[in-house]
């Protein structure tokens, strides 16, 4: 068999990026190792409950998200974030601090201290640059706002996006680059946020909405807008060279002749499958390191909570030494994720800070979960419903160093004409985030297709 585009990999990368190739009209192949494509997308619904086991949001900031959910005929599944979300929550010496989503919110609530504040907004006295070729983001924020700033707000929430990472390990130029931006433009973040607004620029926001089905709304339409396409089951054993393209090897299901090749796949894959054509990339896929997650869904009767439940979710400083990263607050996210009279709420667990926790076993994960939620949010009782998932993978740890690995994978289609990466690792792990990667691979794969075509015609005439 022989196509335009082979791409391995079968999760919202992939497909979006067999979507984009196949809508310009290539003929394009997605190889998936799993009985069905879909990725880490999960959906599940149960006794009237909806589960969320991998991604739950999408970020309307982002063009592509509005478009693509336009695009596949999905907006009238659209849903956005709850009239009850009203609050963000940070646990703070064993209890829940909440913290208004307006722009003052750190600064009128009780989480912080009398000094952090101040130091806040003193930020645009202090020196700009610390000379440092890759700062992480512990030590970018507490050298512009402060130390209690950095360890109580960002590590938290960069171990709520980054599945339990470390602020004190992970790149600030890597996963928050805006804010490096400010600071090298403007001489400090609060300058460059003020500039920005007078001149309408625009700022990261966070419009998140959903599906009325859940995130794999999007990878299911995908995958049925691509069913004759799909070869599930396809397990890759080696990519090769040849003067066609490339031959891609698997095994007992024959072979795949192919002019360009994406690897859509977790970093490690990508390392494995590439090792023989670029050797350089391996090595830097190869140090990307994705610590096991865990998450806990539970489902109890809205009397059986005594919190009101009314943000997102709540985060957790590692200082607090909690056993669970944070939480989402499910059913006041999005209409219909629990019967009337129940709710919803998930733990995560695991990541850098505690890989070993997330390989317990679903009970053991359980009965963690209502322990902490027992302490955190007053849930007292047995869980109505009680689902575990495992990700022995999780989310890619953007560590100091972490654009020069991107760098030198971003030469593979250089080094290897035809060969290209996409996935989470690139430019961050939400959803949104890895569209706009796929798009841009997607418009990579095909300039080099139309380039060989180009040539071929060239030929002919001649």
């Amino acid at each position: 068999m022989t196509t335009d585009v082979a791409i391995i990999g079968g999760g919202v990368s992939g497909l979006a990026t067999a979507h984009d190739l196949k809508q310009r009209g290539h003929r394009v192949v997605v190889l998936e190792r799993q009985t069905h494509a879909g990725g880490n997308a999960v959906s599940e619904r149960r006794d009237g409950f909806l589960m969320e086991h991998g991604p739950s949001t999408m970020n309307a900031h982002l063009p592509v998200s509005s478009e693509i959910s336009r695009q596949l005929g999905l907006e009238s599944q659209r849903c956005d974030l709850g009239d009850g979300v009203h609050n963000r929550y940070l646990v703070s010496d064993g209890e829940l601090s909440g913290i208004s989503t307006g722009a003052l919110g750190f600064l009128t609530a009780s989480y912080l201290s009398p000094m952090a504040k101040l130091r806040i907004l003193a930020e645009f006295l202090v020196p700009h640059g610390s000379g440092v070729a890759d700062e992480t983001v512990m030590d970018f924020c507490s050298r512009r706002f402060g130390r209690e700033f950095a360890e109580r707000v960002m590590d938290p929430m960069v171990a709520g996006i980054y599945g339990g990472g470390r602020a004190s390990e992970l790149s600030v130029a890597a996963i928050f680059p805006m804010l490096v931006a400010l600071e090298e433009k403007y001489g400090s973040v609060t300058l460059g946020i003020m500039h920005r607004r007078r001149e309408g620029g625009k700022m990261p926001g966070s419009r998140l909405f959903s599906w009325r089905d859940g995130m794999a709304t999007l990878t299911r339409t995908l995958a049925q807008d691509l069913r004759e396409n799909i070869r599930t089951g396809a397990a890759v054993r080696r990519i090769s060279r040849n003067h066609n393209g490339f031959k891609i090897d698997l095994g007992n299901s024959g072979s795949l002749q192919a002019k360009t090749v994406v690897v859509a796949t977790q970093a490690h894959v990508a390392a494995q499958l590439i090792s023989d054509l670029d050797p350089q990339g391996m090595t830097a896929a190869k140090q990307i390191q994705a610590p096991p997650l865990a998450v806990v869904f539970l489902g109890f009767p809205r009397k059986a909570v005594a919190h009101p439940l009314d943000g997102l979710g709540f985060l957790t400083a590692e200082a607090e030494k909690r056993d669970i990263l944070g939480s989402q607050f499910c059913s006041t996210m999005f209409p219909g994720r629990a019967p009337e009279g129940y709710v919803a709420v998930s733990a995560y667990i695991g990541g850098t800070r505690a890989p070993d926790l997330a390989r317990l076993s679903a009970p053991e994960l359980i009965d963690l979960a209502c322990r902490e939620f027992r302490d955190l949010i007053g849930a007292t009782g047995e869980p109505t419903v009680a689902q575990v998932r495992h990700w022995p993978v999780g989310l890619p740890q953007y560590r100091a160093g972490h654009r020069g690995l991107i760098k030198t994978l971003g030469g593979t289609s250089e080094r290897q004409a035809g060969l290209f990466l996409t996935g989470n690792y690139f430019a961050g792990p939400s959803v949104a985030v890895c569209l706009n990667v796929a798009r841009k691979t997607a418009l990579a794969a095909h300039q080099h297709l139309e380039s060989g075509n180009r040539f071929q015609r060239q030929r002919t005439v001649s």
